[in-house]
This record gives C-alpha cells, sequence and structure tokens, in this order.
C-alpha cells in the first residue's frame, strides 16, 4: 500500500487532498463524520489550491514542465503521452488513497475491508464462536464429553467494476476544469456504489436469519419493545457479552420508542434533533447515512423499514476485498469520430458473508 499512499515524494500533497476530501463531504454533501479539516479558508479558495498541487504532481510524474512562458502552448502539452499518463496515475493513486477512509464512516459498521495485490484472492478464516461445554464429572472420572472445534474458510475473488466518463484534458491541464473535482465526483460514485453492494449482501443475509429458535428468535416482524431488547440481549450474549446496538437509517430509528404512547419530548431532547433516541434500554442507537439507488427513480438504496441489532466489537458480518489499485485508461478525442475524449477508471472488488458473530433484524412493517 506505500506505492498508494505515498505516490508523491511531498506528503504534503497527500495530506492535502484528504483535508480537500473531508471538506468536500462535510460542506458541499453535509455529510457527518468529516469535521476534521481546515476551515481556514473556504472551499473554492482550496478547490484552486489543491488544483494546483494536483497539476504540479502531474508535471513532476511526467518530467515535464508545460509552464506558461514556453513557446509550446498548453493545449499542445496535453497531447504529450507521458502527461496524459501522469494524470491519469495521480488520479488512480487518490482514489485508492482516500476510498478505505471514506467508506469505514459508512459501513465500518458491519464490513472488514482488505487489500490484496492484483490477480490474488483472499481467505477469511471463521473460527468458531461457541465456547466448550462444562460438565459435573466424578472426582474418580478421568475424562468427560469431547468436544472439537473445526474453523471454516471463505474465499473471495474480487470483480472488476468501470466507469467511463467523458474528460477534456485540455480544459484540466489549462485550468478551466477542476481535476481535484473530477476526482472527488469519481470517488463519490465509486463510494455509493461500495456501499449499494455491500448494503445488499448485508441486508439479504440478515434476512435468512431463522425467526424462531429454542433459544429465541433472531428475526423479529412488527417493532415490540420487549422482543426488541431480548433480541439485542440474545446477540449480545451470543457474542460472549460484546455490547449489542441497534443500527438503521434515521427513518428506521425513528420507530424506537417507548411502548407507552402518553410520552412526551422535549425540543431540544434526541427524538426531536435527531429524529431517533440515543439509547434504548440501555443499547446505543448508531444511524446509516440513506444513499440514492441511482436508477433514476429517486428510489433509496438503505430499506427503510427495518434495523439491525449488532456486536460491532465482535467478528464483522460482511468482507470487503479490494484487489490491487485502481487502472484507468484514456481514449484521446483524436481518436474518436466526435473528438470526444473519454477516460474509464477500472477498480476491483468482493463482497462476501464470512462471520462468527450473532446478529438480528426487526423489520418495522
Amino acid at each position: 500500500m506505500n506505492q498508494l499512499l505515498c505516490f508523491s515524494n511531498d506528503a504534503n500533497v497527500k495530506e492535502a487532498f484528504k483535508d480537500y476530501m473531508y471538506h468536500y463531504f462535510s460542506t458541499e454533501l453535509k455529510r457527518e463524520g468529516f469535521d476534521a479539516y481546515d476551515k481556514s479558508i473556504s472551499f473554492a479558495e482550496k478547490d484552486k489550491k489543491m488544483n494546483t498541487l494536483l497539476v504540479k504532481e502531474v508535471k513532476t510524474l511526467a518530467g515535464i514542465n508545460f509552464s506558461t512562458d514556453s513557446e509550446i502552448s498548453k493545449e499542445m502539452w496535453a497531447v504529450n503521452p507521458n502527461i496524459q499518463w501522469a494524470t491519469m496515475a495521480v488520479t488512480n493513486s487518490l482514489i485508492d488513497m482516500i476510498i478505505p477512509d471514506v467508506l469505514d464512516k459508512t459501513i465500518g459498521m458491519y464490513t472488514e475491508s482488505r487489500t490484496i495485490a492484483m490477480g490474488d484472492s483472499a481467505s477469511f478464516i471463521v473460527e468458531p464462536n461457541d465456547l466448550f461445554l462444562v460438565s459435573k464429572a466424578g472426582r474418580d472420572q478421568r475424562t468427560v464429553e469431547f468436544q472439537r472445534q473445526f474453523e471454516g474458510m471463505v474465499t473471495v475473488v474480487p470483480e472488476n467494476r468501470a466507469i467511463t466518463v467523458a474528460v477534456n484534458l485540455y480544459r484540466v491541464l489549462c485550468g478551466m476544469d477542476s481535476l481535484a473535482k473530477f476526482v472527488a465526483k469519481a470517488i463519490l460514485s465509486i463510494e455509493q456504489q461500495i456501499t449499494r453492494e455491500v448494503y445488499t449482501a448485508f441486508d439479504e443475509a440478515m434476512g435468512q436469519l431463522p425467526t424462531s429458535l429454542e433459544s429465541g428468535e433472531l428475526r423479529v416482524a412488527g417493532y415490540d419493545k420487549k422482543k426488541v431488547v431480548a433480541l439485542a440481549q440474545r446477540v449480545s450474549a451470543y457474542n460472549n457479552g460484546a455490547p449489542a446496538v441497534f443500527v438503521g437509517t434515521k427513518l428506521a430509528l425513528s420507530e424506537i420508542l417507548p411502548d407507552n404512547a402518553n410520552y412526551r419530548y422535549f425540543l431540544d431532547s434526541d427524538y426531536v434533533t435527531l429524529g431517533y433516541v440515543r439509547n434504548m434500554a440501555g443499547f446505543d442507537t448508531i444511524e446509516l447515512p440513506q444513499i440514492a439507488k441511482a436508477n433514476g427513480s429517486y428510489e433509496l438504496a438503505l430499506k427503510d423499514d427495518r434495523f439491525y441489532v449488532l456486536s460491532p466489537s465482535s467478528q464483522k458480518i460482511v468482507k470487503l476485498v479490494y484487489e490491487g489499485s485502481s487502472m484507468t485508461n484514456t481514449i484521446e478525442a483524436y481518436r474518436s469520430a466526435n473528438l470526444t475524449e473519454t477516460t474509464t477508471i477500472n477498480k476491483s472488488w468482493g463482497i462476501a458473508i464470512a462471520t462468527n458473530a450473532t446478529a438480528g433484524i426487526v423489520t418495522t412493517a
């Protein structure tokens, strides 16, 4: 990962782009958890400075200084293959650097991430979560019932995904379009796609949980405070005491209320200001940020009619594997009939359910 994180000899570029992305997510997208950025300058000013740093990095990697004093125009420098390669190399490095950090704030509650080399697959060992049975035994009895546990293994093979967009490299290198915003939009697109795929795998796995066991149910239909609290206790107990939490969208968590309908809330209470209570019967609630389904129908990707009961400190339920680094290829404008320059970003990842943890689900509708 060092070659991805340290693509620049100047560590300030890496730190500056992380600060830029946090500022973008916090102020432009209004997301929570991205407050660690420099607030002394505006985002517009930071965008200009970030774009200048990225163009400088392109010059360094390409070994070419396309300055304004040069007799050769920047439009001609833009078709130089070294500059095109360096531009995409910087883009790839920034995407690979920031995506894991961004994703951890949205799906890290139930997802473990791992990066592997190009062409590899990842294997996850799933150890039994059960404890050994303790039996009464006579003082003259040498042994009791033999017990042995076996590990399981789940293999994840990543698959490639791609984004193709029209990019005017001339405008980028001439300072008329922002390379920083282009990279930020690519990161946001990949982040949301991974979030959708990981959540779908997670939700489908939760939907397969049994509705009844001898010890109790792990899937509860309809909000019933006693059943929900019992489920949270069960999840915590079978995760060897790891604290359970309620996880869901804002709308789903708003269903978690006391049984008595005659309750009142102050205007500054959590339920009024957040839309849900932070704690119910000693169990914390954690919101999953809602995202678009991206099919043009204005549907939402995360389901609002259910919330989940998890122990975040136990083994994560979903495994997310990144294969190698991003790869980018660009088709020059003069190679297409309509003089459109296209850039394709390729990123490979794989998703699987592999865990020894116990979890539950509550459907509210």
